[in-house]
């Protein structure tokens, strides 16, 4: 006899601006170093030591917290690394370390290419790096500074409306 066994589905969360409140760890770069805002107001992932502990953003650890409780997904983290930021990987992975323990253990891509990743879900904040031609649903999150509008999802909440 044939157990019915259902297949979770795949979610991917972008860091910067899901997880982390990247335009705050910009801010209090620019704050405690004023002579960085000339040198990397374009070019924020040059900051140095700019990933290695942001804030996290409102409600993304309690929400992440839910979706692992609800046991409907099977959870990754694909996010960008500055290609000219020699320490970025390695300072994303001690934040994620930090915040969520071994929950993304060994369950972290870091691509340019979020297309060519598998899944049924991606939360991100942009369409950048292959986000907008990701094969499953693309859940636009908070705040799109390029467009500089609100995207669909606008906070943690309603991403786990949708979820859950």
């Amino acid at each position: 006899m044939e157990k019915n066994i259902k297949r979770k589905k795949v979610l991917f969360i972008d860091m910067d601006g899901v997880l982390v409140d990247f335009a705050k760890a910009i801010d209090i770069s620019f704050d405690n170093n004023p002579s960085y805002k000339t040198k990397y107001e374009n070019e924020p992932d040059l900051i140095p030591d700019i990933f290695k502990d942001p804030p996290p953003m409102p409600g993304a650890i309690e929400a992440v917290s839910k979706l692992v409780e609800s046991g409907k997904y099977n959870m990754f983290i694909a996010t960008t690394a500055s290609w000219d930021n020699k320490e970025a990987s390695m300072h994303k992975i001690a934040w994620i370390k930090k915040y969520f323990h071994n929950i993304f253990r060994k369950k972290v891509v870091i691509t340019h290419r979020k297309d060519q990743l598998i899944g049924d879900y991606l939360i991100d904040d942009r369409e950048a790096n292959g986000a907008i031609d990701f094969k499953g649903e693309l859940l636009q999150f908070g705040w799109a500074y390029e467009k500089q509008e609100w995207n669909k999802y606008k906070n943690w909440k309603e991403i786990l409306d949708k979820l859950l």
